[in-house]
């Protein structure tokens, strides 16, 4: 079994770091920016976020069979850390940058940005999700790089929702009509810091494992290795974990600035002169996914990872229901925030093990068709990210419209909107995880199984060699 020193645990948790940056201020505040700050209308916004991440979920198998495919003195996926950083930082500043233009202009300028964007993302992030599986060749020590993957990601995560807002005010200033700039900047500085993540993360790990080569003759071929991933049963039902999980955490960010713009308000929210603003919720749930991330490897060892990823699923849809009943009072504010640190931390819990069991999945598909296809996976990991979020954040949006919400400044939301806010932040959430639940239920590749394949693929690797 390979091992890898700390340094390389961490290094490879700067990478997501970087990504989780990003992501987390354009699923949570790019369909706020798009319809409040940028100007396009609630339908033009939803179908915007939707057909944008689409395509880029559609373009993750595409950059999978890429990077499996790429031969270079820095391995297969590893490069792309180097080659991507600069313009990920870029695409990301663009596509926050409000141009003097008018509704047509500005809605070109919107699709051209974010599909870049999400180009960008998937040529940097589908070759970093599938250095998991050549990093080490041990499942268990997966889950360890996993864990060190996802605590970072939530540092990063914290510090970019601790960050945004405040950098918005600061370079918005006194004038009222600078938020657009005030956006921009502060999305300039978000773009350094990830791009020098993302170059440390290069720095700092290496590729350890080769993975067995198809002796076909003619070698590999993209056919084959999209029917061996249709025949990959625990990968289809991954995905569907995946895209529920997602749709869970994209609905309730998403719906959280309107929440506590149009619900909570911000008159003594936590009594006296404590605030309990957007950005303050946010950020304790991503300290608290930081505190579920390091119980994940001690729980999983103990439970195994579908069974703790199971009960982490079931505990963080109760607890998000019980959302619709709090009231927008001091103790409700309060009880808000001790449910968003136990919903956070059972999360926190589940997103190394899914990450680790696609490892495992591509494990199970190079003992079953004799080469792993660890891009193509792992893209599809990343794939289901994007139509979990694409339809969070277009259902948020359309749902919102429906319910008459006005976006209009200062505007007072009628009694339909504050309940469709109410069920954005609750029963919706809930939903996505009883679904991941029950298809966890279903997953077959326990412990036992996966210490099978790792003994049969150590012996004909060292054949190999």
């Amino acid at each position: 079994m390979t091992r890898a020193p700390l340094s390389e645990k961490i290094g490879y948790g700067l990478g997501d770091m970087s990504s989780s940056m990003f992501w987390k201020i354009f699923s949570y505040y790019l369909p706020f920016f798009y319809s409040n700050i940028f100007g396009l209308g609630l339908e033009h916004a939803a179908v915007l976020l939707l057909v944008t991440k689409l395509w880029d979920a559609v373009s993750d198998p595409m950059m999978g069979l890429l990077a499996d495919r790429t031969r270079s003195r820095w391995g297969r996926y590893r490069p792309y850390l180097l080659w991507m950083a600069l313009p990920f930082a870029a695409a990301g500043i663009l596509t926050f940058t409000t141009p003097a233009w008018g509704e047509t202009g500005k809605l070109v300028w919107a699709y051209s940005t974010y599909l870049l964007m999400m180009t960008v993302y998937t040529a940097i992030n589908v070759p970093y999700g599938a250095m998991l599986g050549v990093v080490t060749d041990d499942s268990r020590e997966r889950t360890v790089f996993s864990s060190y993957r996802m605590f970072f990601a939530y540092g990063g995560s914290f510090l970019a929702l601790a960050l945004f807002e405040p950098l918005c005010n600061l370079f918005t200033g006194r004038d009222s009509g600078g938020a657009a700039r005030g956006w921009f900047w502060a999305m300039v500085v978000i773009a350094a810091i990830c791009a020098g993540l993302f170059l440390l993360c290069f720095r700092l790990t290496r590729e350890r494992v080769v993975p067995a080569e198809d002796a076909t003759p003619g070698g590999r071929s993209v056919a084959r290795d999209l029917r061996a991933l249709a025949a990959n049963g625990p990968w289809w039902l991954l995905l569907g974990v995946a895209v529920a999980a997602l749709l869970f955490n994209s609905i309730r960010g998403g719906a959280a600035a309107y929440f506590f713009k149009d619900y909570v308000g911000t008159d003594n929210a936590l009594g006296g002169s404590m605030i309990l603003t957007c950005g303050a919720f946010l950020a304790v749930g991503e300290v608290a996914n930081m505190a579920g991330v390091v119980l994940a490897v001690p729980l999983s060892r103990r439970l195994g990872k579908r069974m703790t990823y199971l009960w982490a699923m079931v505990v963080s849809g109760l607890l998000s229901a019980a959302f619709f009943f709090v009231p927008a009072t001091t103790a409700g504010c309060w009880t808000m925030v001790a449910l968003q640190v136990v919903v956070s931390a059972a999360a926190g819990v589940t997103f190394p093990l899914l990450w680790s069991m696609f490892a495992d999945v591509a494990d199970y598909s190079e003992l079953r068709h004799g080469h792993g296809s660890t891009g193509l996976i792992f893209s599809s990991s990343s794939m289901a990210q994007k139509f979990g979020g694409a339809f969070g954040s277009a259902l948020i949006l359309w749902l919102l419209a429906s319910y008459g919400y006005d976006t209009t400044a200062g505007a007072a939301q009628n009694g339909q909107a504050i309940l469709g806010l109410r069920m954005l932040m609750s029963w919706l959430p809930a939903a996505g995880c009883a679904l991941a639940a029950v298809l966890v239920v279903l997953y077959p590749l326990g412990e036992r199984r996966m210490r099978e394949i790792g003994e049969k693929l150590a012996l004909r690797r060292a054949v190999e060699q």
